[in-house]
């Protein structure tokens, strides 16, 4: 417990972290390119949307002062129009248009009549309306989408799916985003070859390929730099090959082990170190430090334990980078199913699977919780915050939920 306090809590090891990034320099990329990361400076409309009063439903475009008769009043029906085309004729009292969704609105009209709540009269030409409605009903009005020169969008919205769609309606083909990060993903260990190599009693490095896996989802662009021995020499050959990228990952070598090089490697290169180590299991060693503007993080070599790490604290980083406003994990609220326990001092971020239960999220721990075996990962669904000043959870406890990234 003594060595444990001296720890850095979770919270604050992550302001840290992020008050040493900033969003990259900005470029313009083609929209599909841009999904995920967020805008580097305001973007204005371009042109206002919709350009005109158009209908919301197939119906009948009418005078609402018309309707104030008793129902039905019969109207008669000057003109049919379509999406697409533009009307040709005013509707005068006593008169009305058929139009279909997204039409524009004809002068005259302030309102539409859906078709079910109209009958037609014999032959067509004459509509009995059956409901009296107010101004604007079933209209969308011009420029409820946008208008010319407003700002549409303003820096930093993250850009899903519909705000690009925004940004098409605008004719607009690109936008002004940061440039996506360069990772540099470094394993260390002599036990460690890679997957296609004769394994001679060494283990293959998962660490590498996951980690790059997880900086691409997170739109970021890895970069493996192999496998460094357990050498300072070694180790700090291979980091020194790290200068000009914006984010430099080492797995393993974190630790007081005799054969543990990556912190010594990392001072000889000249980086300074803000923190290491962590009130955090699994995750403990975590090291994070800054070289002009290289960042360099330290995880730790259980795979199990990079993954978390990476969710925790990588990950936010690379959607600062991004220029994104909220860079926190996203939390949720849910239920335990089961019994934890623990000592005092650290805190646990435990591997669940989640279900839907009674109009609550409820969740379970994986059977293993091994920070070295990347089964307590797998199916995982979310990691459940155990804090560090707590000891025991039971069943129907409710727990912070941290959603996972790396699923499927």
């Amino acid at each position: 417990m003594k060595e444990d306090a001296a720890l850095l809590p979770v919270e604050d090891a992550r302001a840290r972290t992020l008050a040493l990034v900033s969003p990259l320099p900005p470029e313009w990329v083609r929209l599909e390119e841009a999904l995920g990361r967020a805008l580097a400076e305001d973007v204005r409309a371009q042109r206002t949307l919709p350009p005109w009063d158009n209908s919301a439903m197939d119906g009948f475009a009418v005078r609402s002062a018309d309707l104030s008769a008793p129902l039905p009043v019969r109207l008669q029906v000057k003109e049919t129009i379509y999406a697409g085309q533009t009307p040709r004729r005013e509707v005068q009292p006593g008169t009305c248009a058929r139009i279909m969704t997204g039409a524009p609105l004809p002068p005259g009209a302030d309102a539409v009549v859906m078709r079910e709540r109209t009958q037609l009269a014999p032959g067509g030409e004459a509509v009995d309306i059956l409901e009296a409605v107010g101004p604007g009903h079933f209209v969308r009005p011009r420029g409820e989408d946008a208008r010319e020169g407003e700002v549409l969008l303003p820096r930093g919205t993250p850009l899903g799916i519909p705000e690009l769609g925004l940004l098409v309606g605008q004719g607009m083909l690109m936008a002004p985003v940061p440039r996506r990060p360069r990772v540099a993903i470094l394993s260390t260990g002599d036990e460690l070859c890679r997957a296609d190599a004769p394994a001679e009693g060494r283990i293959v490095d998962a660490n590498a390929p996951a980690l790059s896996l997880a900086v691409l989802r997170a739109g970021g662009v890895p970069s493996v730099l192999g496998i460094a021995r357990d050498t300072l020499e070694d180790v700090s050959q291979h980091l020194a090959a790290t200068q000009g990228y914006d984010l430099v990952l080492t797995s393993a070598g974190m630790s007081v082990g005799e054969h543990d090089f990556v912190r010594e490697a990392l001072e000889k290169l000249g980086v300074e170190r803000d923190f290491w180590r962590v009130a955090i299991k699994p995750g403990k060693p975590l090291a994070v430090g800054r070289k002009g503007g290289t960042i360099y993080m330290g995880l730790p070599g259980n795979p199990t334990s990079s993954l978390v790490t990476f969710e925790l604290f990588v990950r936010p980083a690379l959607r600062r980078m991004l220029g994104h406003p909220d860079v926190e994990p996203t939390r949720v609220s849910g239920r335990l199913d089961g019994e934890l326990r623990k000592p005092e001092g650290l805190a646990h971020y435990v591997r669940v699977t989640s279900t839907w239960r009674d109009g609550e999220l409820w969740v379970k721990p994986l059977a293993t919780q091994t920070s070295g075996a990347l089964r307590s990962a797998a199916s995982a669904t979310h990691l459940l915050h155990f804090p560090r000043t707590s000891s025991r959870l039971s069943t129907g406890d409710r727990v912070e939920l941290v959603a996972l990234s790396w699923g499927a």
